[in-house]
């Protein structure tokens, strides 16, 4: 095992080519061809230049004799790697700049990486926010070699040393890991078992943030990459390393972001006698997130229960990305507010969203909300519900599925006004009442009702075992419903579902 460091000190840059040579410019840092014979160019009659193409004895071979000196066929070869070299190296930064989320930059560099080495296999690991490596990524590799190469101690693990915050190698290099006495035993052994000859690693680190990320390439046999592939894969880890930088800031604030907003959502639903309920919400990322929705089942005094979904927009309609994270905020004084109204009138929906109406006008002036608030009673298994432009809720029976049509009805806040009469039902033992938001729909067809429409067949078509359940119904309808054609969500995922005994 070879580990080199970084120079203590950089090398003055050169002085540049005199007025009768050609000088190559190579990108800043990056060598130059190998020192050989300059390529010059003559001077002919009356001073002009002359070069190869002009039909001037500069195309045929030198004279010996002569003060014309010919490229030699190495320098040629020198200057046609390296140019083969630069484009590699712009090929593949430009898929990594256009690598999306950072799934998909740590996906590149280990591909890239491997393409650029001549590799077969990789590893990387990002280093924890506290000290120490995270959930290895592999490329080649299957899970369970990756769950073996976590079992390496850190007094052994290659991975520790280029992720040191001090004293950190710029390259680790053996050419076979099985008998490398420079290897701890227990690499050692998992290189003959998972048929790991010579590997090279390297770490991403900026000087901002220290050591971000560490990556190793595998090869199948005995070897080791060339100096150039090596000059190659350094560069590329060079670019590579400060947009892995800003990829994780992102995750950092997706998932904070995340969990600031399930915060504002219940942690757990109630399970009251008669009535099993699930949940599913996926968020829209905050980056094109157009608003922020809830859903809660709140346990009423006399035993009953309030079912509610809704949806907050931003700044008002037509209010686009920027205003997400104070929708969200929005979302869950709204939903605070709601609670408490059904505590004091939940049996009547038409008020608790009256005056929630007044809430939002009062409160939240360049708001609106859509919602669909239903009062259940679960051993008479009676429903009363009202919506204010919601998207209308399905019953899924033993014969199929139906929606359940509330009138139609203007989202709260944009009307000087809200009315909208109430709806009540009765269900059957082993119905499930499902309530959505918009943005499940939306994501089920090409428009809003092509897309209810299709909810509401993948629940009827849905399996009886599924149907019974309904943490699996909910399941089954975000893995079948969403298009995989359909642009990036901008609105969240959300599905309530409640099955009566």
């Amino acid at each position: 095992m070879t580990e080199s460091h970084p120079p203590s000190t950089s090398s003055e840059p050169g002085e540049p080519c005199g007025a009768s040579g050609l000088s190559v410019l190579d990108p800043p840092g990056f060598p130059g061809p190998a020192a050989g014979p300059a390529v010059e160019q003559a001077a002919g009659p009356a001073g002009e230049l002359t070069g190869p193409g002009d039909g001037t004895a500069a195309d045929e071979p030198a004279d010996p004799a002569g003060d014309r000196t010919a490229p030699t066929p190495s320098v040629q070869d020198r200057l046609a790697g390296r140019l083969s070299d630069f484009t590699s190296l712009h090929e593949h930064t430009g898929l990594l700049a256009r690598a999306r989320g950072l799934a998909a930059t740590l996906d590149t560099v280990l591909a890239s990486g491997t393409a650029l080495l001549g590799a077969r296999r990789a590893l990387l690991v990002t280093a924890l926010p506290g000290g120490g490596p995270s959930q290895p990524v592999g490329y080649g590799l299957d899970r369970a070699s990756l769950g073996s190469l976590e079992t390496v101690p850190p007094e052994q693990s290659l991975v520790a040393r280029l992720l040191r915050e001090h004293d950190r190698p710029a390259q680790l290099s053996s050419r076979d890991l099985a008998t490398d006495p420079a290897i701890g035993p227990r690499l050692r052994e998992l290189a003959a078992h998972l048929g790991l000859g010579g590997c090279y690693g390297l770490p991403l680190a900026t000087e901002e943030e220290g050591p971000l990320a560490a990556a190793l390439w595998f090869y199948d046999e005995p070897a080791g990459p060339t100096e150039r592939q090596r000059e190659l894969a350094r560069r590329y880890c060079e670019v590579a390393a400060p947009l892995l930088a800003k990829q994780l800031e992102a995750e950092k604030v997706r998932r904070t972001t995340e969990a600031l907003r399930r915060g504002l959502l219940p942690d757990r639903l109630p399970q009251p006698a008669g009535l099993r309920l699930a949940a599913r919400l996926v968020p829209a990322g905050l980056d094109h997130s157009c608003g922020s929705d809830w859903y809660d089942a709140i346990p009423l005094p006399d035993g009953t229960v309030g079912l509610t979904v809704g949806s907050v927009s931003g700044d008002g309609p037509g209010a686009g990305p920027g205003s997400a994270p104070g929708a969200a905020a929005a979302m869950g004084r709204v939903r605070a507010a709601l609670r408490a109204y059904a505590v004091l009138e939940g049996e009547d929906p038409v008020s608790v969203l009256g005056d929630l109406e007044l809430l939002l006008k009062t409160t939240e002036p360049t708001r609106s909300a859509t919602a669909v608030y239903a009062w259940v009673e679960p051993e008479d298994r009676r429903i009363t519900l009202a919506g204010a432009g919601h998207c209308p809720p399905v019953l899924v029976t033993r014969y199929g599925a139906e929606f359940v049509e509330t009138s139609l009805s203007a989202p709260l806040g944009m009307l000087s006004c809200w009315e909208a009469p109430g709806v009540e039902l009765t269900a059957g033992r082993g119905d499930t009442l499902l309530l959505y938001t918009e943005g499940l729909a939306r994501r089920c067809g090409p428009t809003l009702h092509a897309g209810q429409a299709n909810l509401r067949r993948a629940a009827a078509d849905a399996p009886r075992d599924v149907r019974i359940d309904p943490d699996r119904l909910c399941a089954h309808l975000l893995a079948v419903c969403p298009d995989p054609d359909a642009a990036p969500a901008t609105d969240d995922l959300m599905l309530l579902a409640a099955r009566f005994a």
